[in-house]
């Protein structure tokens, strides 16, 4: 990618960084943006988990045979002649693009589980990193005012040491480029990631599993809540009725 065509919009840069389609001065200016930008970074580290989740869903299937003849008869080539018309090519190359696009858009258009993937490659990407949160703390009057002025309304912080989930800390996530608030609290060895999107957005099924990590959601006074964690579905389950029934 050329500077003249580099894109103004940053998640597209990152798409563009990802995919190895910026020239070396706008990756190592980018590079610059994720070292002095955390919500940068955060977006980087989130579409690239993203990946790794749809990878690992969708892997890549063959083409179906004979799916070759059929473009090029759709387009005009003639599988005898060797110099294809300027006409047939450029048909050709409309013809890629539109499948290329509409197989992008069947990947990534939203869907009702849209959000729930999202938070399991959040969760992951914290798993993966050094700090699985950007405020540690095991005091709730610690962590919920580190939430001010960071997002519109800070969660609903509750302590359940005494029922065995100890909270470690908090961060934010990012959900279609809105920051969202996520508790993180800990069974055992067992990291438990709990996201509170107001407006009771995306929630497809109360329970489930994405990618081996099981996925509770529940609604309470308008906020949608997203448990995900590798904690059997049981112990997910206790987690969530103790959130619940705790005083705030």
């Amino acid at each position: 990618m050329s500077p003249s065509t580099a894109p103004d919009d940053p998640t597209l840069l990152v798409h563009a960084y990802l995919d190895g389609e910026l020239d070396p001065a706008h990756a190592l200016e980018l590079e610059r943006r994720f070292a002095s930008e955390p919500a940068l970074a955060a977006e980087r580290d989130r579409i690239a988990a993203l990946r790794q989740v749809i990878q690992q869903q969708l892997p890549r299937e063959a083409p179906p045979p004979g799916l070759a003849r059929r473009i090029e008869a759709a387009v005009g080539i003639r599988q005898a002649s060797s110099q294809p018309s300027w006409r047939a090519l450029a048909a050709s190359v409309l013809v890629a693009a539109f499948v290329g696009g509409g197989a992008s858009w069947l990947v990534l258009r939203p869907g009702p589980d849209s959000v729930a993937d999202t938070l399991v490659a959040g969760h992951m990407r914290a798993l993966m990193s050094s700090q699985p949160t950007d405020v540690a703390s095991s005091d709730r009057h610690t962590v919920k005012p580190w939430f001010n002025g960071r997002i519109p309304e800070a969660p609903r912080v509750v302590d359940l040491a005494a029922e065995g989930f100890p909270l470690v800390g908090g961060r934010i996530d990012v959900i279609g480029r809105a920051p969202v608030p996520t508790l993180v609290y800990r069974h055992r060895q067992h990291l438990i990631s709990l996201s509170a999107i107001p407006g009771g957005q995306g929630l497809a099924t109360p329970q489930g599993q994405i990618a081996g990590y099981n996925v509770l959601s529940w609604i309470d006074n308008g906020i949608t809540y997203w448990a995900v964690s590798d904690l059997a579905a049981s112990d997910l389950d206790k987690f969530a009725k103790a959130f619940r029934a705790a005083s705030p």
